[in-house]
């Protein structure tokens, strides 16, 4: 277990300790607090997380903040939902999902990842699994000092054909280091030992596919000097993968790939280009990185949730 996951369940276990009326009473200091923050980016985001409309209705079988009990399996999403919702009374009701999300639910439900499409207000997105999804790095290497080439190392699995078709088509390609690092027994020949972040730093492009849901190397990719390089993304998180822009916040590829050689290319010739996509990308992680704006983000996205459910 890494040091920081160590930290991380040490403090959520503490706060287990510490009786729930205590955090309630905390919540009236904590919005006038929310107060001091930049406003209009507050709620640009608590709109963009919690799109549910007046009088949304909840099933009677939604959970209530009291009966909110610790549970082993996924216990990272039960600390950070708990994290918000203990300033909350007991009586007030929920619906939640854990896991990577990519449907739609059918009542208003807290959840870490939802499609980006249409229709979506029923997934209220709060970050959940912080601890293996919110993790940024501080990049040494300046884009023009790194590798002209673009680097992916990630788990291929048969349920995940769109990533088998990136490495049957790119596999051994002069530009493109890339690789499986789970040994399932299928294409034997794309396995490559896991590497390091510091060694991926080393090349300019990095390669950002979505898997179960998101990308999860997306947010650590887009705080460094090298550049993401993905379709366009499907899924949304907290990260609000949703308002990234093409060519703008990272380099975008058709969904067959079939661009890729181009594009990489151009980057790589363009060198002023490129630099003007990591400096939006480091703008979009600016974002996220504020603690203390973070939880009042999603005390106000909860709170939403509550007002809009009629509690």
């Amino acid at each position: 277990m890494g040091k920081n996951k160590v930290l991380y369940y040490s403090k959520g276990f503490f706060k287990l300790l510490v009786p729930r009326w205590v955090y309630r009473r905390q919540l009236p200091k904590l919005l006038d607090e929310a107060k001091s923050i930049d406003q209009n980016a507050l709620w640009e985001r608590v709109n963009y997380y919690n799109k549910l409309p007046n009088s949304s209705i909840l099933p009677g079988d939604a959970t209530t903040v009291g009966a909110f009990r610790y549970r082993k399996k996924l216990k990272t999403y039960f600390f950070d939902l708990l994290d918000s919702l203990r300033y909350f009374p007991r009586e007030w009701r929920f619906m939640y999902l854990f896991g990577d999300i990519t449907t739609v639910p059918l009542a208003p439900t807290f959840v870490k990842s939802r499609p980006i499409v249409r229709g979506n207000e029923n997934s209220v997105l709060l970050k959940l699994n912080a601890v293996r999804h919110f993790n940024f790095v501080n990049d040494t290497v300046p884009f023009q000092d790194k590798q002209d080439k673009l680097f992916g190392r990630a788990k291929v699995f048969k349920r995940q054909p769109h990533r088998e078709r990136f490495l049957e088509m790119y596999w051994n390609h002069p530009l493109c280091n890339i690789g499986k690092i789970n040994n399932d027994g299928r294409n034997p020949h794309w396995l490559v030992p896991k590497t390091s972040i510091r060694e991926h730093l080393r090349y300019k492009f990095i390669l950002c596919l979505e898997g179960n849901d998101v990308a999860t190397n997306l947010k650590w990719v887009m705080a460094s000097n090298s550049i993401a390089v993905m379709p366009r993304p499907k899924y949304e998180t907290w990260f609000m993968e949703g308002t990234l822009i093409p060519d703008y916040h990272y380099i975008a590829v058709s969904d067959d790939y079939s661009d890729l050689e181009d594009k990489l290319l151009y980057y790589i010739k363009h060198s002023d280009k490129a630099l003007s996509i990591v400096a939006h990308a480091h703008e979009h992680v600016a974002k996220f990185v504020d603690l203390k704006a973070e939880k009042m983000v999603a005390l106000m996205t909860v709170k939403r949730y509550f007002e809009r459910t009629q509690q």
